[in-house]
């Protein structure tokens, strides 16, 4: 058993797969017309497993359901974020694809946990 909760949630392990994965993305898209793009996307996906972390720390399974609802957003923040970054030509189509797809199963990956609670 992990020292927090979070840590032993597939959920959360995945999203900082993400995090890794999109980090290294953030890093590569350095120059000036994508910085803030870069940061937007380094904020969404942090915001996917801050959120798991932080509602595991609940007292309640209503109110951590509530912190899964938040980061399944952040998901879908990150998939727009992501999509913007492929029309600015900062991130190809196949980068792109990917990125989605591995943001369409974690978003229900959280669902499901999220209705396990509730």
């Amino acid at each position: 058993m992990a020292q927090f909760r979070f840590m032993d949630l597939d959920i959360w392990k995945e999203s900082i797969t993400l995090n890794d994965q999109l980090f290294d993305l953030v890093d590569a898209l350095s120059d000036a017309k994508s910085y803030r793009v870069a940061e937007q996307l380094r904020g969404s996906s942090l915001s996917i497993s801050n959120n798991i972390a932080e509602g595991s720390g609940s007292f309640s399974s209503k109110d951590f359901a509530n912190f899964l609802n938040i980061a399944r957003r952040s998901v879908f923040e990150t998939a727009n974020i992501s999509y913007v970054a492929y029309r600015r030509k900062f991130i190809d189509k196949e980068k792109l694809d990917r990125i989605l797809n591995d943001l369409e199963l974690l978003s229900k990956k959280i669902t499901n946990f999220r209705k396990s609670l509730l």
